[in-house]
């Protein structure tokens, strides 16, 4: 039997965590180690300094161990498949995410950054990812035909399968783009603005960005536009 562990980055409490376990159940034995909060936007980080705190969680479901962790998805992969798990897994399934992971916005994930982490341990990482606003009809319809095609097609060290879902309605779904790449385009044109005026000089600054689409033609990000799914291979730059 497959041993699965699963993790997030929007923390254990998120719905979407809980979609993926009810769904994943089905391919194996599953371990739920994920962060005691929100941990967006942290990316592959992992901590080297202070200690990590590891709770038993009550999950509500029999046949799904879980724990919460204090540090960040990448910590939950490292310590759960070291040390938590009494083996290590075949696979680490990661999200699902609020809001997509696409794009240049990749770097920043916590949920691919689990998934990379995952790669590096020599597991299977699959990061799972939908839109922000909540409409989760085509995630509901296409999840489990979407693992049950890449829980078991192994990739080279430091790739990981990446998929997205589109937040539209399954009347408006165009179907599933695979073998799509990252697009270099992004979904904001980040920038800055001052919010405070500080003591000393000092100004304190807020994100504030503007959509912009830009995407190539065979992108993750084009065919999420378009109202399809993506799913591709994505290789951490630095290995």
């Amino acid at each position: 039997m497959r041993k699965i562990l699963i993790t997030n980055d929007d923390g254990i409490e998120y719905e979407g965590l809980r979609r993926l376990v009810e769904t994943a159940k089905e391919f194996g034995e599953v371990w739920v180690i994920a962060p005691d909060g929100q941990r967006s936007s942290c990316s592959h980080s992992i901590t080297i300094h202070g200690v990590i705190d590891i709770y038993p969680y009550d999950y509500g479901m029999d046949d799904v161990k879980a724990f919460t962790c204090s540090g960040t998805p990448g910590d939950c992969v490292r310590v759960g498949g070291c040390s938590v798990m009494p083996y290590r897994p075949d696979v680490v399934l990661s999200g699902i995410n609020r809001g997509y992971n696409a794009a240049t916005d990749i770097q920043y994930s916590g949920t691919c950054g689990a998934a990379f982490e995952a790669s590096c341990q020599g597991y299977l990482g699959i990061a799972i990812s939908e839109d922000f606003r909540g409409e989760h009809e085509v995630t509901k319809k296409y999840l489990r035909d979407t693992l049950a095609e890449l829980i078991d097609k192994k990739l080279e060290f430091g790739h990981i399968w990446n998929v997205n879902f589109p937040g539209c309605k399954l009347s408006e779904f165009k179907g599933i783009k695979k073998d799509t790449f990252a697009s270099h385009g992004m979904f904001y044109e980040d920038g800055y603005k001052v919010i405070e005026e500080l003591p000393n000089g000092g100004k304190r600054y807020e994100i504030d960005g503007e959509e912009v689409l830009r995407s190539e033609e065979g992108s993750d990000l084009r065919a999420l536009i378009e109202g399809y799914a993506s799913v591709g291979i994505v290789k951490n730059v630095g290995l």
